[in-house]
């Protein structure tokens, strides 16, 4: 095993056991540590929209390389809350690895979930809101503030059955960013091992609901404050567009991270776990 995932590295079956204990201590934790927790990671998701928007509004740049620039920057935002430690509800979808071994209740599963996506709204919403009265939105021109309105245009305005599945394919990125960087045994493993699937999440434009508690209240606030920044063709972004790409994002981010990644995982080294000895003791099960 070792020569397949280097002496350094986790193997998949040893992450599946580590996913499952941090899962365990996730669901047992304290509310006012888990809600601040979450208040931390909308903040820090929304730090990585910020440098996203500010990199994308550069018009100038051909396109593929706004992509990938936007996509890197929106990686800043997860990477700071997996090494700064925070609870972002995206990840947590992995907490179906513990259910499913039968080491948490479905209640204390879906008080973790209730709990997180409820606190990383607020510090989302709260960044949305220093961004607004900041001034960048028009600071050397309208180019930042217009990126942001569109931004938050688009995601309110997707059909039902697009956003639900842009959000699985989303939360793939994600949770396979968060396996990957548990394979890693220091804070550069762990850094290598999100950036690619995170860069690529942002330059595709894939749905994340904690990133969109962030863009469209942002989008919101800044057509409310700057309307002269709206596009031609384009009206103000009512709140219920918050709702309406809400549900199906919260929904495709479960399916994709619970169901695609942390059921399947469970089923391959849990279920039917390989005959090899990966170095933890049974009192570590």
């Amino acid at each position: 095993m070792a020569a397949i995932y280097g002496s350094e590295a986790y193997s998949p079956g040893e992450i599946a056991q580590k996913v499952e204990r941090v899962g365990l201590v996730k669901a047992r934790a304290p509310f006012l540590q888990t809600f601040m927790l979450g208040i931390l990671a909308g903040g820090f998701i929304g730090l990585g929209g910020l440098f996203h928007t500010v990199l994308i509004s550069d018009t100038e740049l051909p396109l593929t390389l706004l992509r990938i620039f936007g996509g890197l920057a929106f990686a800043t935002g997860y990477v700071i809350a997996i090494l700064a430690g925070a609870e972002v509800f995206t990840s947590n979808n992995l907490l179906a690895m513990t259910y499913a071994a039968r080491k948490i209740t479905l209640q204390q599963l879906l008080r973790n979930w209730a709990i997180v996506l409820f606190a990383n709204a607020i510090g989302a919403g709260g960044l949305a809101v220093l961004f607004a009265i900041s001034g960048l939105a028009t600071r050397g021109g309208t180019a930042i503030g217009e990126a942001a309105f569109l931004i938050g245009h688009d995601k309110a305005t997707l059909p039902f059955h697009e956003a639900f599945v842009l959000a699985i394919l989303g939360n793939l990125f994600v949770c396979i960013a968060v396996w990957m960087s548990l394979a890693g045994r220091s804070v550069t493993d762990s850094v290598v091992a999100v950036i690619l699937p995170l860069l690529a999440l942002g330059a595709i434009g894939l749905e994340h609901i904690v990133a969109s508690m962030y863009f469209i209240p942002r989008g919101i606030l800044v057509g409310l404050m700057h309307p002269e920044i709206i596009p031609a063709g384009f009206s103000p972004i009512p709140w219920s567009g918050l709702w309406k790409n809400a549900v199906p994002v919260v929904l495709g981010n479960i399916v994709g991270g619970s169901f695609m990644v942390g059921a399947v995982y469970h089923v391959i080294y849990r279920r039917c776990p390989v005959p090899v000895d990966y170095g933890i003791d049974e009192d570590d099960e």
